[in-house]
C-alpha cells in the first residue's frame, strides 16, 4: 500500500515536472512575439491545461491515451517496483534535459522507463512491442505532420492577406495567437496528463493483482480523483515555465512573427487532436517544433537553423532507450530493497 502511495506521488511530481519542461512548447511563440509576458503566458496556457480535463471527461467522454501507455508492458508482467523505477527514471532524465535546455519528449521518458525496468525484470516478452514502435514511430510521424500542416497554413493565410496592410494584420494576427496558444495548450492537456493518468492506472491495477487497497480491475475502474489531480499537476507545473527551454524553442530554431506563432500553434494543436483521435501518445514538444520548422521552411529553407534541428532530433531519437537503460539500473536498486 505505502508503495503504491509513493509510486503515485512521484507520477503526480513527473506530471509537475512535464508541466514546467513542456511550458515552452505552449508559451514559446506568445512570448517571443511579445504577445504576452511570460508570468501572462504561463497562467494563459495553465489555464487551458485545465481546461482540457473537462473536454476529455464530458466532451470526448473517456482517456483513450492513458488507456494505450497502461498497455505498454502485459498487465502480468506489471509490478509496483516496476512502475515506481520508470517513474523514478523518467524524473530524472527530464530533470537533466531541463538543466540542459534540451526539449525532449516528457512522454517517452516515461514511456521508455516504464519500457525499460519491465526489460530488465521479464526479458522483452514483458513489453507490447506493437504498441512501443506505434509510438516510437510518432517520433518522427508527429513533427513531419506538424511541418506538412504548418507549411500549408503559412501559404493559405500568406495567400489570403496578401493585400492587407502589414501593421493592421499583425494587430489581428496578435490576438488571434491568443487564441492558436489556447488550442494547443488544450491539445498539451488532453495529451500529457493522460500519460500519467496511463501510469497511475498501471500501479493500481498491479496492485489490485496482489490484493492491495486501492487496486482497480481495469482502466475503466480509475478514480475520478486521478484524472483530476493529474490535470491539476500539469497545470501548475506549466505556471512554473521553463525559461531556458522557451528561449531554444521561440528564437533558436527561426525567427517567428504573430502571424507565424499562429500557424505553428494551430498546425501543433491540428496534430495533437489527430493523435487524440487515434489514441497516441505522442510528444508535444516534437510537435510545435516540427510546426516551426514547417513555418520557417516556407520562407526559405535557410531559415531554418537546422544545426540546432539536428539537436534536436538526436535528443529525440535518444530519449526512449536512455530512460530504459535508466530505468533498467534503477530497477536493479530497487529490486534489492523492495
Amino acid at each position: 500500500m505505502e508503495l503504491l502511495v509513493t509510486i503515485i506521488i512521484l507520477a503526480l511530481i513527473f506530471d509537475y515536472i512535464n508541466g514546467f519542461h513542456d511550458a515552452a512548447n505552449s508559451i514559446a511563440t506568445i512570448v517571443s512575439t511579445k504577445v504576452l509576458t511570460p508570468f501572462q503566458a504561463v497562467l494563459w496556457a495553465a489555464c487551458f491545461n485545465f481546461v482540457a480535463f473537462f473536454i476529455a471527461k464530458y466532451v470526448i467522454g473517456d482517456f483513450g491515451i492513458a488507456n494505450t501507455v497502461s498497455k505498454t508492458v502485459f498487465e502480468q508482467y506489471i509490478t509496483l517496483p516496476i512502475i515506481l523505477s520508470g517513474v523514478i527514471a523518467a524524473i530524472l532524465w527530464n530533470l537533466f534535459t531541463w538543466w540542459k535546455g534540451i526539449p525532449s519528449s516528457s512522454s517517452h521518458t516515461l514511456i521508455g522507463g516504464f519500457a525499460g525496468a519491465a526489460i530488465m525484470a521479464n526479458g522483452f516478452e514483458a513489453i507490447q512491442l506493437d504498441i512501443i514502435l506505434k509510438i516510437a514511430a510518432f517520433i518522427f510521424l508527429a513533427p513531419f505532420i506538424g511541418m506538412i500542416v504548418a507549411f500549408g497554413f503559412t501559404l493559405v493565410v500568406l495567400n489570403l492577406c496578401r493585400k492587407a496592410r502589414p501593421h493592421t494584420a499583425e494587430v489581428w494576427f496578435k490576438k488571434l495567437q491568443l487564441v492558436s496558444s489556447a488550442l494547443f495548450s488544450v491539445g498539451h492537456g488532453l495529451n500529457d496528463s493522460q500519460k500519467v493518468m496511463g501510469i497511475i492506472a498501471a500501479a493500481m491495477i498491479a496492485a489490485h493483482s496482489q490484493g492491495l487497497g486501492m487496486g482497480i480491475n481495469s482502466i475503466a475502474d480509475l478514480p475520478d480523483w486521478v484524472a483530476f489531480s493529474c490535470f491539476t499537476a500539469i497545470s501548475l507545473g506549466t505556471m512554473s515555465g521553463g525559461w531556458k527551454i522557451v528561449k531554444t524553442m521561440g528564437n533558436k530554431i527561426t525567427r517567428v512573427t504573430p502571424l507565424e506563432g499562429v500557424v505553428a500553434e494551430t498546425a501543433g494543436a491540428f496534430t495533437l487532436y489527430l493523435t487524440e483521435y487515434l489514441k497516441i501518445p505522442v510528444s508535444t514538444t516534437h510537435t510545435i517544433t516540427g510546426a516551426i520548422i514547417g513555418v520557417g521552411a516556407t520562407k526559405r529553407l535557410s531559415a531554418v537553423r537546422w544545426g540546432v534541428t539536428r539537436s534536436l532530433m538526436t535528443a529525440w531519437v535518444l530519449t526512449i532507450p536512455v530512460s530504459a537503460v535508466l530505468a533498467a539500473g534503477i530497477y536493479a536498486v530497487v529490486r534489492l530493497c523492495c
